[in-house]
């Protein structure tokens, strides 16, 4: 093995960093054919020297890069739905958005699987990176990038942040010993580690305590990323951003993790045992590390080497990460300290969600304990499966996937809930939506200030009119603070406990009986009824408000449900903005305000009669 060529530094303070002499360009990007740029640091630069493009930065959006050594299950298909709900969501709100999907396609993990396949490695990789770019299809997500880290641009930039590292005196080179897992393409400190029985052998092995997959002694020489010399900062960072991670209990673990110890890190294999992965640059001995490779992507994918001060105008660095909980530490731990030493901002937020199990055992590749998620939409449609997996996932806490779950909640909540509203709604003779909403609309009025018809009491009937109004009228807020909380399953459910309590305030209210009574004193021709009605200080038309009134407030339920599902199910929410007649333009965010919409109530599209035209149809399990 060559000797090192650099001089080992101490790890740097930050005012060190930012005062370090500027790398001379020694590594030429072949596909561009011209010297990279020299780093500068964008702090070094005044807001008055930054043009308007540099200002302006797109909300960016990332999920994992997944693995190709096997095929996808829901668990992967979960982690792709959060991503496109918290990217659709902000694109709702009129911000420019980008999603940044796709695989990781090197490692011990990949080498092995294309061996047991009888195939070369990059073969593997473009068989399996099409099975993930076809799942990315068939559930809709709109992601505008799907980085694979076999292509070219990828390595090349992994290349050359290994050369800004080394320049630097952040990677040296010495012999490591340590407890290495094949299956997590990493080395494990000795306090990670335990050693169990494996119940089907009786065999007693050594496992990781993180992720429960075996680990071997190794000894070899490669090289390492000084890690250790980022504790201080990292503990700074973390203290700065409180809710960096969510959920507060996994930021907790972290921020433990590294004030207990923090090692340097084995960032090499050698090639002898590892030829699959990028090669170290002057050292064709040694294989860059997976993880140092794999977290790269997501500067890579926008750009990455960036243009000096065009690092915002790319997106990055990231808006919102979504991870499962099981890859925390290499997102919190060794992704904030690389980007340190490369003088790029973090990442703004990581959301490490809970897994999905499947008879409460966690799902997993290796053990073939999964859920085809392609068998499920075959079955189950594509928003059912969006709904569910959202509604029902967790964020702190595992979730169990169950068949008969997905039917019965199906059932209950999208064709019992809020097909059922809309149907009783769109669908019925007794009166006209558009009529209601030209009556009960305000879009004049302040937003701050609620109609008196919604807010007089005195009488129970006028309470219940009232106190529905303000729930209507709190949902937007409400669910915009789970969507900043980072828990989309929250705001799902904020809109679906609105809707059954639609449902029941429509029960209770009985519009259809006040409109029969209506029916009843018009044709009345002795004109008794109508005395009746008069007796009581009432006339035809206030009959008609009070049931136009109901029905206002049941077709804004809608509405603004509608609204705020486009992040969710976007294409049954389409479908019901369509039915009540939402005008295309009247669908961002700005309009997500009660009574602000008074041009619709005249569906676009033909409603049906049956089940011909319903929003949510009877499963191909139960026709």
């Amino acid at each position: 093995m060559r000797p090192t060529t650099f001089v080992a530094r101490p790890s740097l303070t930050p005012l060190q960093s930012l005062l370090i002499r500027r790398w001379r360009p020694q590594w030429i990007c072949p596909s561009r054919r011209t010297l990279l740029p020299q780093w500068l640091p964008p702090s070094t630069r005044s807001l008055s020297q930054q043009t308007p493009a540099e200002t302006t930065k797109p909300y960016y959006v990332t999920t994992p890069i997944f693995y190709v050594n096997a095929a996808p299950h829901v668990g992967h298909m979960y982690t792709m739905l959060l991503s496109d709900v918290l990217k659709r969501w902000q694109t709702l709100k009129g911000r420019s958005a980008i999603l940044c999907t796709g695989t990781d396609e090197h490692g011990m993990k990949i080498q092995q699987a294309a061996a047991k396949a009888n195939t070369d490695p990059k073969t593997f990789c473009d068989t399996g990176a099409a099975v993930f770019q076809d799942l990315a299809e068939r559930i809709g997500i709109s992601n505008e990038i799907f980085i694979r880290t076999t292509d070219q641009k990828h390595k090349e930039g992994v290349e050359y942040a290994w050369q800004m590292l080394q320049d630097r005196g952040y990677i040296y080179e010495s012999k490591h010993e340590g407890w290495y897992s094949v299956s997590d393409e990493t080395f494990y400190p000795q306090g990670q580690v335990q050693l169990i029985v494996d119940p089907p052998t009786g065999r007693k092995v050594m496992v990781s305590v993180e992720t429960g997959k075996e680990v071997e002694w190794t000894s070899e020489r490669n090289y390492h990323f000084r890690l250790s010399g980022f504790r201080e900062r990292l503990l700074e960072w973390y203290a700065a951003n409180p809710d960096w991670i969510v959920p507060m209990t996994r930021m907790e673990d972290i921020v433990g993790q590294v004030t207990e110890k923090l090692e340097d890190l084995s960032i090499s294999r050698p090639t002898s045992r590892l030829s699959w992965g990028v090669r170290v640059p002057n050292d064709e001995s040694q294989t860059v590390y997976v993880w140092l490779d794999a977290l790269l992507n997501y500067a890579t994918a926008v750009g990455y080497p960036f243009t000096p001060g065009s690092e915002s105008t790319t997106g990055f660095p990231p808006d919102i990460q979504v991870i499962g909980k099981d890859i925390t530490r290499f997102h919190c731990i060794y992704w904030p300290a690389f980007l340190m030493a490369l003088d790029l901002p973090p990442p703004k937020q990581i959301l490490t969600h809970a897994h999905w199990t499947l008879g409460r055992a966690k799902m997993a590749k290796s053990t073939g304990n999964v859920v085809n998620p392609f068998f499920a939409l075959d079955r189950f449609g594509l928003d059912a499966m969006r709904w569910y997996l959202i509604h029902e996932g967790g964020i702190t806490d595992d979730a169990d996937y169950d068949n008969s779950f997905v039917i019965e909640k199906y059932k209950k909540n999208l064709q019992g809930g809020l097909g059922n509203l809309l149907g009783r709604i769109m669908r019925a003779k007794n009166w006209d939506v558009r009529k209601a909403v030209q009556r009960y609309a305000h879009p004049d009025l302040d937003p701050k200030e609620d109609p008196a018809v919604f807010t007089e009491s005195g009488h129970d009937e006028d309470d219940s009119h009232r106190r529905f109004y303000g729930r209507v009228r709190a949902l937007p807020g409400q669910v915009e603070k789970h969507m900043i909380d980072l828990h989309p399953n929250r705001a799902l459910r904020t809109i679906m406990i609105l809707i059954h309590s639609a449902n029941g305030y429509l029960q209770n209210a009985s519009p259809w009986t006040l409109a029969t009574q209506l029916r009843s004193i018009m044709a009345d021709t002795t004109g008794q009824e109508m005395h009746e009605l008069s007796r009581l200080g009432l006339s035809p038309e206030d009959l008609e408000a009070a049931i136009e009134r109901v029905v206002y407030l049941n077709a804004e339920t809608l509405r603004l449900a509608g609204i705020c599902l486009q992040a969710f199910i976007p294409e049954s929410a389409g479908r019901l903005l369509d039915m009540l007649g939402v005008a295309p333009k009247r669908r961002s965010w700005e309009w997500c305000v009660i009574g602000k919409d008074d041009g619709y109530g005249t569906p676009l599209v033909d409603l049906g009669k049956g089940e011909q035209g319903v929003l949510f149809p009877a499963l191909s399990s139960d026709r």
